[in-house]
């Protein structure tokens, strides 16, 4: 009996059986490639831990972390910000020749996801890790409040249409994420709307995953007391004022229902595939160093590589 004769003698159900076993080995094949890529410090650290140690901080999927347990103060033993100032340009200067590589190439893309409390850093993150990338390469999208357009499609809609296309680096300042925080904490949603929503982000991300998007995600974890000196510092400089919003201040009244929130939506959505970091960053400097190595850690690790030149031999330029 040959091999068409057998396939012909399966009754459907073993078809379907056998349909499903390959189609899952294969999104999990992909899924392990990945976890090895943003896992970077397995590949690409010759001697660990790397400095800084930022896998400290990147959540497990089996992890159930505490946002009340991580220090925002952490800095290892860095005491100030001039002595991660060289370290951090070193980190600038890998991230813009990987990203010129990955550009390049054009046939994967890096998607890194910023949220945290209000004052928390997400643009000044931005503004100091990413000095010297090539603008043609990065692309951030900020979310707000959504419009009637986007409030007609499914929640994922507005976020997935920003998704990076190939060669780029795309950054979410808020994400995907707003839509298990703001709409829970705010009781915008009824909860068995927004707690379906972490499954249906999972699939999101494993399905971006699986079209050679990698996925970082970085939550920016500030104390109360330092969101209050940020917010006092906004006041008293005039230049900083326009940052200000009286909405700052009901939104801090919720402060402990917005850590509960980040806390779930972390706990159920950091996955081997698209994992979370909880960066402490009171102190802004050692947050992005962290955040620097860790990306410029993954982009290595994707070892993306220039394409071949074309055959150039005897080739004359005209006068």
């Amino acid at each position: 009996m040959n091999q068409d004769d057998r396939t012909n003698n399966l009754n459907p159900t073993d078809v379907t059986e056998a349909e499903e076993r390959e189609t899952t080995q294969a999104a999990e094949q992909k899924a392990s490639s990945v976890a090895n890529v943003v896992s970077p410090e397995t590949l690409v650290v010759n001697e660990p831990p790397p400095k800084p140690d930022y896998p400290r901080y990147r959540v497990s999927p089996d992890e159930r972390i505490r946002l009340a347990d991580i220090n925002p103060d952490a800095c290892e033993h860095y005491k100030k910000k001039k002595d991660v100032e060289h370290e951090l340009e070193i980190q600038r200067k890998r991230l813009a020749v990987l990203q010129e590589r990955l550009y390049a190439e054009n046939k994967r893309s890096v998607l890194i996801v910023l949220q945290a409390m209000d004052t928390g850093g997400k643009d000044g993150t931005i503004k100091h890790v990413f000095q010297g990338i090539n603008p043609q390469g990065c692309q951030v999208w900020s979310f707000k409040k959504p419009t009637d357009e986007e409030l007609s499609h499914d929640f994922l809609w507005r976020y997935h249409r920003r998704a990076p296309r190939r060669g780029m680096i795309t950054i979410f300042n808020r994400s995907h994420y707003e839509d298990v925080l703001i709409v829970r904490v705010k009781d915008l949603v009824p909860e068995q709307v927004w707690r379906q929503r972490y499954r249906v982000i999972n699939e999101f991300e494993q399905m971006l995953t699986l079209d050679n998007i990698v996925i970082i995600k970085f939550f920016l974890h500030i104390s109360k007391d330092e969101q209050r000196r940020r917010l006092e510092s906004r006041l008293e400089d005039p230049d900083k004022r326009w940052k200000f919003s009286i909405n700052d201040v009901n939104e801090r009244q919720l402060w402990d229902k917005y850590q509960q929130a980040y806390e779930d939506a972390i706990n159920n959505c950091s996955t081997a595939y698209a994992p979370w970091y909880v960066v402490p960053s009171n102190k802004k400097w050692y947050r992005n160093l962290v955040i620097a190595r860790a990306i410029a850690d993954t982009l290595e690790a994707m070892n993306p590589q220039y394409p071949a030149a074309e055959k150039l031999e005897n080739i004359v330029i005209p006068a």
